[in-house]
């Protein structure tokens, strides 16, 4: 039976109706946002049989007392799952109808199952791995039809719950839109999840001085080094520019997050550096932003 969630509404009164379907792997966090959309006044529904879907936008739209539901749809429908496109056709056409799709990469997602202990929903008989890519072939063509797709490789809870507020809640200005700025090497790839890469490679490359190579970015004699040469001071005051220019616009747009990545050979100097400064100039100019550093330690 699915569960139910009831809660008062107490910012949900608005003229407009609104559905909104929670889906994606299992392990990216759809729990989480279930429940910050209730806690936004959004009745909420978890694991509602498929076929009842229609009858419970229905509900929804002719409602006096909930004006907008929340649910989640995932791999736990099984082979009815492959009828839920057509069914998202018929709920657009009953009431206003958002599909959010959450996804994070594997290796984040095995690290959440082996934290929680918990079964993978498609069993126990493959490995982990396997069921998150065998889930991942059979969403693939829900993901293609939901907007937005949030990645939450990176997202604690908090910070997933924050994103969501600032789409469902309305709080849309440049200190609401979560920046995640990341350094990397390019030996080890680029990140998949970047909106914007930009590559540091033309920079001086602290690991050629002995006294810097077991060092990092952030210690204050590399990045002194770094910052040294007129190109990086260069560099840095262009690229912030040209952020501060962009990210208003992306936020016009709809986009709630921005992933901003930072490469140079190894992942360890240059980019590290980088990545710190345009944070900090990001920060100063009144946007919040994360700074991580993927291959540092590698």
């Amino acid at each position: 039976m699915p569960r139910l969630k009831q809660k008062a509404p107490a910012s949900a009164a608005g003229p407009d109706t609104q559905l909104v379907v929670i889906t994606g792997y299992s392990g990216s966090g759809k729990g989480t946002v279930l429940r910050a959309l209730e806690d936004f006044g959004h009745y909420a529904v978890d694991n509602l049989p498929i076929d009842l879907v229609p009858k419970f936008a229905e509900l929804t739209k002719s409602s006096t007392t909930f004006r907008r539901a929340a649910l989640v749809i995932d791999i736990r429908e099984g082979e009815a799952l492959q009828s839920f496109p057509e069914i998202y056709k018929r709920l657009q056409r009953i009431v206003p109808t958002r599909l959010l799709f959450l996804e994070a990469d594997d290796a984040t997602l095995m690290r959440r199952y082996s934290e929680t202990r918990r079964p993978h929903p498609l069993g126990t008989e493959s490995t982990v791995l396997d069921s998150i890519k065998q889930e991942k072939e059979q969403l693939a063509t829900i993901r293609a039809l939901a907007d937005p797709v949030i990645n939450t490789s990176k997202l604690n809870v908090h910070e997933l719950r924050d994103l969501i507020a600032s789409d469902f809640r309305g709080d849309r200005d440049e200190a609401k839109i979560r920046i995640d700025i990341t350094s990397f090497g390019y030996r080890h790839g680029v990140p998949a999840d970047s909106d914007l890469v930009f590559d540091v490679r033309f920079l001086p490359n602290p690991n050629y001085i002995p006294q810097f190579k077991k060092l990092t970015g952030r210690h204050p004699s590399v990045a002194r080094y770094i910052r040294s040469f007129p190109q990086t001071q260069e560099f840095i005051e262009r690229i912030s520019e040209l952020l501060i220019y962009l990210i208003p616009h992306y936020i016009r747009e709809g986009k709630s997050y921005l992933t901003i990545g930072f490469g140079c050979t190894g992942g360890h100097h240059r980019s590290v550096m980088i990545a710190g400064e345009i944070r900090k100039r990001l920060e100063r100019a009144g946007f919040k932003a994360k700074e991580t550093h993927r291959d540092v330690k590698k």
